[in-house]
């Protein structure tokens, strides 16, 4: 286990803040099971809690555990997803209530390989992931373009300045209640 990933196992264990690189853009995350973790992002971003946020695991099992009726069709269109790919769940467990939606619902992205999916694997439970920026200001497209704020207000900023990200948010597909997909954001 590498140095990065010990330090921010720690960091997530002890409800801090890290700054990461995701399998997009640079994220804030904490541990998505830990209110006053997620109400920290909130802060930091100065954002208003009824805007939920975005939370990652790294297999189909750990998002059985937090999502409890995921049709067949959502599952086939995560193993043929292109690019990386957040759906919003109905009805989501075990998570904490500040980062569910008004409408019972939770945005969450499986990720795949990188150091996010190390991370989440080691952790062994969901993290949150937001862009690492003020609320209403653009997300960051690499690590050079996050604001100061956002740095000092994490308790740890993972060394890996130069790992690859996309740089584009991930789509967004929401999960009706009657079952039907409907697109967010491409």
């Amino acid at each position: 286990m590498t140095q990065e990933l010990k330090h921010s196992l720690n960091v997530l264990k002890k409800h801090g803040l890290l700054l990461y690189p995701t399998d997009t853009i640079w994220g804030i995350g904490c541990d998505a099971t830990n209110a006053e973790a997620v109400a920290k992002v909130y802060k930091l971003k100065q954002r208003e809690e009824s805007k939920a946020l975005i939370c990652l695991v790294s297999d189909i099992e750990t998002l059985k555990t937090y999502v409890q009726d995921i049709p067949e069709t959502v599952l086939e269109l995560l193993f043929q997803a292109k690019r990386p790919t957040t759906i919003i769940y109905n009805n989501p467990i075990l998570l904490a209530n500040n980062l569910i939606a008004n409408d019972n619902t939770i945005a969450i992205r499986l990720v795949s390989d990188g150091f996010a999916h190390e991370l989440i694997k080691e952790f062994k439970k969901p993290i949150v992931s937001t862009s690492a920026n003020i609320s209403g200001m653009p997300a960051p497209k690499s690590f050079k373009e996050i604001h100061p704020d956002i740095l000092k207000g994490v308790d740890y900023v993972v060394n890996l300045h130069d790992e690859k990200v996309d740089a584009r948010p991930s789509t967004i597909i929401k999960l009706n209640l009657d079952g039907k997909i409907e697109v967010i954001r491409e």
